[in-house]
C-alpha cells in the first residue's frame, strides 16, 4: 500500500509507522509503539551486556634465575586466576647480561606450562618481544 495510506491506519490506530527495511524495493514498513519498541531494544541490549564475561588477562611476571619455591608460588597464583576463569600472561624479564641466556629459559616456560596442564592450555608458546619471553594460558574447556 502507499505510504500516505499506512500513515493514516498508523494515526487511527494511535501508533507509529517505522520503516524496517527502508533500502527494500518497496520498503518495508511496520505499525507499532515506537517508544515501547525502544525501550524492549535498550532492556535487550542491558540483558546481554549482564550475560556476557569479561576475560581478564592477568600477568605473572618472573626472573630468569627464579628458585623452585617462588616458580611454586607463581604457578599457585596462575591456577587461581584460571580458575576463576582469566587468561594469564606468563613473562620472563631478562636485564643486562642475562639477554645472552635467552634460551635456558624457554625449559622453565615449558615447565610452567607443563604444571598447569590439567587446568591451563597454552594459547601463545613462549616468544620474545623485547626484554620479554611471554607466553599465554587460558582455561581447558
Amino acid at each position: 500500500m502507499s505510504a500516505y495510506e499506512a500513515q493514516k491506519i498508523a494515526d487511527e490506530a494511535g501508533l507509529d509507522l517505522v520503516k524496517i527495511a527502508p533500502k527494500a524495493v518497496p520498503p518495508v514498513c511496520k505499525i507499532i509503539d515506537y517508544g515501547k519498541y525502544k525501550y524492549e531494544q535498550v532492556r535487550k541490549e542491558k540483558e546481554a551486556r549482564k550475560k556476557q564475561k569479561i576475560v581478564e588477562i592477568k600477568e605473572i611476571r618472573m626472573s630468569p634465575n627464579i628458585d623452585t619455591n617462588d616458580l611454586n608460588t607463581k604457578i599457585s597464583a596462575a591456577r587461581k586466576f584460571l580458575e576463576k576463569g582469566n587468561k594469564v600472561k606468563v613473562s620472563i624479564r631478562f636485564r643486562g647480561r642475562e639477554m645472552t641466556r635467552t634460551a635456558a629459559s624457554r625449559p622453565m616456560m615449558d615447565d610452567f606450562a607443563a604444571q598447569l596442564s590439567d587446568v591451563a592450555v597454552v594459547e601463545k608458546p613462549p616468544k620474545m618481544e623485547g626484554r620479554f619471553m611471554t607466553m599465554f594460558l587460558t582455561e581447558k574447556k
